[in-house]
C-alpha cells in the first residue's frame, strides 16, 4: 500500500494534492463532487480584511487550451467568511488552507490579524503576492523581493504557518522565494497565472472587462515545472507546493519530482469539478506502480531521477 501523507513544512496533510485558491470557491461549494476530507487539503479563495466587488464582466474567456480571467478577487471579506462560509467547510472534515491579499502591506496585516482566532482547522494561511487581475497601477507585490518580505512580516500575527504564492511573471522568482523564506514564510506556492489577453474578433477589443488578466490552463504547465524546479535547485531547504497546469496525475508527479512536497489543482476544476479527486487517484495509482510514496518523489529529478526498479 502507497502511504499518501506529505508533510509541507510543519504540516502534514493525509494526501498530495488540494484545490488551488481561486478555483474551489470561498467554501464547500465542491463538496458535492467529491470527499473535500480526502484531499490534502482545500485552499480557498482569497479573501480580505474588507468586501470586495472585484472587475467587471465579462471575467472569464477561453484562450486556445487554457483559459484567462479577472475575476479582481471578488469577495466579502474575512469576517463574513470566518462566520458563514468557514464553518460549513469544516464540517466536511478537511483541511482548510485560508488565502489573503491586499491592495497594500497594512490590508495583509489586517487581514492576518483577523484570522489569529481562527479554529484549528485552518492550517495554514498562503500569502497572495502574485495576482496579477487587481488594478494594474499597483503592479504585482512578487516581483519586488524587498515588499514581498515586508507582507510576510507583516502578517505573522496570524499565527500559523504562512505560504507566499509567487508569481511566475518575473526572473527574479529566485530572489523573491528567498527573501519571503527569510522573512518568516515556511513555504512557497509555486506559481499563479501568466499576464494574458485575449481580443474579441467582433470588436477588436479585449475580451475581458478588465482589459488583461491571468491565463491558465495546461499551457501553463511547463513553466511551473521550471519555477519549481529553479527555486528547488537554489533553496533546497525551502518547501514548495506546485501549481499550474495540473490536468492529469503525471501532472502533479511531474511537480513533485521537480521539488514540490505538495500539488493544487485549479483550472481543470472548471471542466470537471471532481479534477482535484481524479488527479490525485491517478498520482497515487502512478507511484504505486512504481513501488513509491508520494513524499518519496519530490526533488528527485535534482539527482538520477527515479530509482532503477521504478523506471519504465
Amino acid at each position: 500500500m502507497t502511504a499518501t501523507a506529505v508533510t509541507v513544512g510543519s504540516v502534514t496533510f493525509p494526501a498530495p494534492v488540494m484545490t488551488a485558491s481561486g478555483t474551489a470557491g470561498h467554501g464547500a461549494e465542491l463538496a458535492p463532487y467529491m470527499p473535500l476530507d480526502r484531499l490534502g487539503a482545500v485552499v480557498v479563495k482569497s479573501l480580505a480584511s474588507f468586501e470586495w466587488a472585484g472587475n467587471p464582466a465579462p471575467r472569464v474567456h477561453p484562450a486556445g487550451v487554457g483559459m484567462i480571467n479577472a475575476v479582481g478577487l471578488q469577495g466579502k471579506g474575512v469576517e463574513h467568511w470566518l462566520e458563514h462560509d468557514l464553518p460549513p467547510l469544516l464540517a466536511t472534515g478537511t483541511r482548510v488552507v485560508a488565502s489573503i491579499w491586499g491592495r497594500g502591506v497594512d490590508d495583509y496585516r489586517r487581514a492576518a490579524e483577523m484570522l489569529a482566532d481562527a479554529p484549528d482547522g485552518v492550517v495554514a494561511l498562503e500569502v497572495n503576492l502574485s495576482c496579477p487581475n487587481l488594478e494594474g497601477r499597483r503592479g504585482i507585490f512578487a516581483h519586488d523581493a524587498d515588499l514581498s518580505a515586508e507582507v510576510i512580516r507583516a502578517t505573522a500575527a496570524v499565527g500559523r504557518p504562512r505560504w507566499a504564492k509567487l508569481s511566475p511573471n518575473t526572473d527574479r522568482v529566485v530572489e523573491v522565494a528567498s527573501a519571503v523564506h527569510s522573512a518568516g514564510a515556511e513555504s512557497v506556492t509555486l506559481v499563479n497565472t501568466l499576464l494574458g489577453m485575449v481580443l474579441d474578433p467582433s470588436t477588436g477589443r479585449p475580451a475581458l472587462g478588465a482589459g488583461g488578466g491571468g491565463y491558465s490552463g495546461r499551457p501553463v504547465h511547463p513553466v511551473a515545472v521550471r519555477t519549481v524546479f529553479d527555486v528547488r535547485a537554489a533553496c533546497p531547504d525551502l518547501p514548495i507546493v506546485g501549481v499550474g497546469g495540473v490536468a492529469s496525475g503525471w501532472d502533479a508527479a511531474e511537480l513533485m519530482l521537480a521539488g514540490a512536497q505538495a500539488v493544487q489543482v485549479g483550472t481543470a476544476t472548471f471542466a470537471d469539478p471532481a479534477a482535484p479527486w481524479t488527479i490525485q487517484q491517478e498520482l497515487l495509482s502512478w507511484c504505486a506502480a512504481r513501488g513509491l510514496d508520494p513524499a518519496e518523489i519530490s526533488g528527485l529529478a535534482h539527482g538520477p531521477g527515479l530509482p532503477r526498479s521504478a523506471q519504465g
